[in-house]
C-alpha cells in the first residue's frame, strides 16, 4: 500500500496531515460535458425549460457544490476557497460545463473544481429530464491543477 496517502501503516484510512506544508495559492480546472437531445439543447438555449433558467441554475448549483466538497468527499480537507468559477457552454449536442476552484492553503482544490463541474452537471439533468431521460453525463475530468509541493500539472489532450 506504499504511496497511498488516505491509508495509514494498518491500511486504516485517515485523513493526511497537511499541518507541515506551506500555504501557497493552489488552483483546479475540471471540465465535462452532458450530451442530451438536440430539443433539450434548443429548451435550455431559449430559456424554454418549465425549473427555470437551466445554465444560471446549474452555476450556482456547482459553486454551492465545491463549497460542500469536504462534506461529500470522505477524506477531503475543508477549504477556505477563494474563488469558484464555472463557465457553461452550450453546444449543438449539450452543454459543456467547465470550473475553476482556488485557495490559498495546504492542500490543492482539485476535488472542489471536479465536484463544481458534476453538481453543476446532474443539476442541468435534474431540470431538463422532463424533455430528454437518456441524458448522459461524460468526459468529467481534471484539465489542470496550480500550485503546492507537486508544482503544475496540465492534462495532455
Amino acid at each position: 500500500m506504499a504511496g497511498l496517502t488516505h491509508l495509514d501503516a494498518a491500511g486504516a484510512a485517515h485523513m493526511v496531515d497537511v499541518g507541515d506544508k506551506a500555504v501557497t495559492r493552489r488552483e483546479g480546472v475540471a471540465t465535462g460535458r452532458i450530451l442530451m437531445s438536440a430539443a433539450a439543447v434548443a429548451a435550455i438555449r431559449d430559456g424554454a425549460v418549465k425549473k427555470g433558467d437551466v445554465i444560471a441554475i446549474a452555476r450556482i448549483a456547482g459553486i454551492m457544490g465545491a463549497k460542500r466538497t469536504s462534506d461529500l468527499i470522505p477524506l477531503c480537507h475543508p477549504l477556505p476557497l477563494t474563488r469558484v468559477s464555472l463557465d457553461l457552454t452550450i453546444e449543438e449536442d449539450g452543454v459543456t460545463v467547465t470550473a475553476l476552484a482556488a485557495t490559498d492553503g495546504k492542500t490543492g482544490v482539485e476535488m472542489e473544481a471536479l465536484t463544481a463541474v458534476t453538481v453543476a452537471l446532474l443539476t442541468i439533468y435534474d431540470m431538463a429530464k422532463a424533455i430528454d431521460k437518456a441524458m448522459t453525463i461524460t468526459a468529467v475530468r481534471l484539465l489542470e491543477k496550480r500550485g503546492g509541493r507537486s508544482g503544475d500539472w496540465r492534462a495532455e489532450n
